[in-house]
């Protein structure tokens, strides 16, 4: 099967889907997370049959669910060798990149004193917030303000971020991503750069009525190196993105970029896309169970998008032909029963399928994410960027 030509790879991350078990969980001060499990013990009964028939609770036991007797997936657990646990790392080691230096926070103290005096000079708008907060919270708390002074919200959270909120009716959305062009200009010095400068725009006009728009941009450092998707890219093979990875990769190597309002949304369009004819991969992110409920801590929620995911996982596998390769994995951890609104150091699952395939099985433990890039690497006979890492797992798969 290794010598098969393939035709078209999904890539699949679900955001923030942790499977426990990182080595250096410790160092994080994340021993004992388990975003997957803890979810499975939190709910009454996790109904996800098409990841149990692929092989995941193979991989990781879950409450009230038997492995599957014939798995039709080959499973394997992949550990992290980059510095840190955000979007960016995590994606980008995926296509190759180990980061040696984790992106700068500001969760604690807020941004300095420089940087927002800076931004309200370019910007022409007085900061207000500059604390590390919850995206809805917030709104509720200074969105009035905003609407009714001009003012501009800027905060952060655990993760390397600056955020910009606007009222698209009030703040206008062009403004408001011109503000955030300045502010990503502002925050590539080093002792300022952030991952990302994220635009956040949202309608209502008071408490109890805010709601984010599905017209958020995200404005990040664009990858220190060349990846497998600009290989595949120059190999003259399509490159497409859905939901966040157009905004991860800050455009590099991509061909076609969809943007997604939501995971559902994002699987809706990986299945349309799935009934194109394309050659290349396609790289979808699936931001909800991170941005929705991971940070906010809620393990019902992220069960009910499980569940949600689960069934178009169905939908997908349905249409996939032989000579396509699925693969799902997660980025990092977001443990929703763990404490703070952190990140968490996890393992991360890898689930490959094709119906081209005469089994499924357990994969070895692999070092790194990178596995991922270099399975799409020598799957389409390309060369791996010069600096990556990663080795292949095709000749496992048949």
């Amino acid at each position: 099967m290794s010598e098969k030509t393939w035709k078209r790879i999904f890539v699949i991350v679900i955001d923030s889907m942790g499977i426990g078990g990182a080595l250096d969980g410790a160092d994080y001060g994340d021993e004992g997370t388990d975003t997957l499990g803890h979810i499975s013990e939190s709910v009454d009964h996790l109904w996800i049959p098409n990841l149990r028939r692929l092989g995941l609770v193979n991989l990781h036991p879950l409450r009230q669910m038997e492995p599957e007797e014939n798995p039709r997936a080959y499973y394997g657990r992949l550990n992290e060798r980059s510095c840190g646990k955000d979007t960016m790392t995590g994606h980008w080691e995926m296509m190759g990149l180990k980061t040696e230096k984790p992106f700068i926070t500001f969760t604690d103290t807020g941004f300095p004193k420089e940087l927002i005096e800076e931004l309200e000079r370019r910007t022409g708008h007085k900061v207000i917030g500059n604390k590390s907060a919850s995206g809805t919270e917030i709104l509720e708390e200074l969105a009035e303000e905003e609407i009714a002074t001009g003012h501009m919200i800027v905060y952060t959270s655990a993760d390397s971020v600056l955020q910009i909120c606007g009222n698209e009716e009030t703040f206008d959305l062009k403004e408001l991503y011109r503000c955030c062009e300045i502010a990503r200009e502002l925050t590539m010095r080093d002792e300022w750069k952030v991952g990302r400068v994220i635009a956040r725009p949202y309608l209502g006009r008071k408490k109890g009525e805010f709601k984010r728009t599905s017209n958020r941009h995200d404005y990040a450092v664009p990858p220190f190196g060349r990846t497998v998707l600009d290989a595949v890219k120059d190999a003259g093979l399509d490159v497409i993105s859905i939901g966040k990875i157009q905004d991860i990769f800050a455009g590099c190597g991509i061909t076609r970029a969809l943007k997604s309002k939501s995971s559902v949304h994002g699987m809706e369009q990986t299945i349309q896309v799935a009934g194109e004819s394309f050659h290349g991969i396609c790289f979808v992110n699936l931001v909800d169970f991170d941005a929705l409920w991971g940070h906010r801590r809620d393990p019902i929620g992220y069960g009910q998008e499980l569940e949600r995911f689960d069934e178009k996982l169905g939908e997908l596998l349905q249409i996939l032909k032989e000579e396509d390769l699925l693969m799902i994995t997660a980025d990092h951890g977001n443990d929703p029963t763990y404490t703070g609104t952190d990140h968490t150091r996890e393992q991360v699952p890898l689930l490959a399928y094709s119906k081209g395939f005469t089994k499924g099985g357990e994969l070895p433990e692999a070092d790194t994410f990178a596995v991922v890039g270099a399975t799409v690497a020598e799957a389409f006979g390309v060369r791996m960027p010069k600096g990556t890492i990663g080795r292949s797992i095709l000749s496992l798969l048949r």
